[in-house]
């Protein structure tokens, strides 16, 4: 049994205090606000995953350094706009070679850092690590069969956090690519956006298919151009992610990107979903970062176009359809040219 400690009190972070709690860990679960943790602590729920049961054997605090006390492991498990500012809270609290997984998907705008960079800017004494892929809290909190990626430096410690989490209903795997597995956690949401814009115009499978196909094509792209493995854009983090994101009903992104191809502005969505949505605020970083690696995203720079240039989504697909043509794998060799 491990001390474990859960920073963010979110879908995310709650569902996988639950699956710690119930695989026997002394778990403990913090939120920044007070009278939200304390509806918690009452009621053994979460509004947003209304099937599902906190166990008993759970604490709650909003008291940090209580979080933190004597953990063997802490879940960093806040929205990634926030992972600087609570990283930075949790410093002065931080032991030398405390574990630290980073569950929070995105790229900070300003910087463009992932969020391993940033936990270990702001906590250089943690070993840190990430946790990625196919995973909606929704599923995770009642115990459907789930498969995700952890990445670390060495191999220890992925294997240690592997076997805090592995059970019969949530297998681990584990990889060091740490900068792969958080371009494809991270920017996958971008292309959930477009894949839901399309369903708003009315569209169907088959243009969520293409979307989905040339949208791991980009992130694989950009991957390796930023030191990235090939494989792992084709795996849980990758195409895996890509999926339960583009595709299911559960995804906040794809539902603001249905908003967004019905009429709603990136603003009007964002509050009609009620929850952050990761996408919009990965999607400048994003362009940013094919600009500064000279990676061509087709896709991403029409998301980009709709969420803060006013360009429309029925435009965008246009836009896409009638680019130059093109090859599908231009490395390839043609026996007769």
């Amino acid at each position: 049994m491990a001390r474990i400690g859960i920073i963010g009190s979110g879908t995310w972070g709650t569902a996988l205090t639950i699956h710690l709690a119930e695989m026997g860990h002394d778990t403990i679960l913090w939120s920044t606000f007070k009278e939200e943790i304390e509806n918690i602590a009452a009621s053994h729920r979460h509004i947003n995953l209304p099937n599902a049961e906190i166990p008993q054997n759970v604490s709650f605090t909003a008291d940090l350094e209580t979080a933190m006390e004597d953990r063997d492991l802490l879940v960093l498990a806040v929205p990634s706009i926030f992972t600087r500012e609570t990283a930075r809270k949790m410093k002065q609290y931080i032991k030398k070679g405390q574990l630290v997984l980073n569950v929070a998907k995105g790229i900070e705008e300003d910087s463009l850092k992932t969020q391993s960079d940033i936990t270990e800017e702001e906590l250089p004494e943690a070993e840190v690590a990430v946790l990625s892929g196919p995973s909606h809290a929704e599923e995770v909190s009642v115990g459907m069969p789930t498969a995700v990626v952890v990445g670390a430096h060495d191999r220890k410690t992925a294997e240690t956090i592997r076997s805090m989490f592995m059970n019969p209903v949530f297998r681990v795997y584990i990889s060091p690519d740490i900068k792969g597995i958080e371009v494809g956690g991270s920017l996958k949401n971008v292309i959930a956006l477009a894949a839901g814009m399309a369903a708003g115009l009315g569209y169907g499978d088959n243009t969520a298919a293409a979307l989905m196909t040339r949208g791991i094509t980009e992130l694989g792209r950009l991957g390796q151009a930023m030191g990235s493995a090939p494989e792992t854009f084709y795996g849980l983090a990758g195409m895996g992610d890509l999926i339960v994101t583009c595709a299911s009903k559960h995804s906040r992104n794809r539902r603001a990107g249905v908003l967004i191809g019905q009429g709603m502005t990136a603003d009007e969505a964002m509050k009609e979903v009620k929850m952050v949505v990761e996408g919009v605020y990965s999607a400048k970083a994003a362009m940013q970062l094919a600009e500064k690696y000279k990676v061509d995203m087709p896709i991403v720079a029409e998301v980009n176009r709709i969420l803060f240039e006013g360009g429309s989504a029925s435009d965008a697909v246009a836009n896409l359809m009638c680019r130059d043509k093109q090859s599908e794998n231009p490395n390839l060799s043609w026996d007769r040219p």
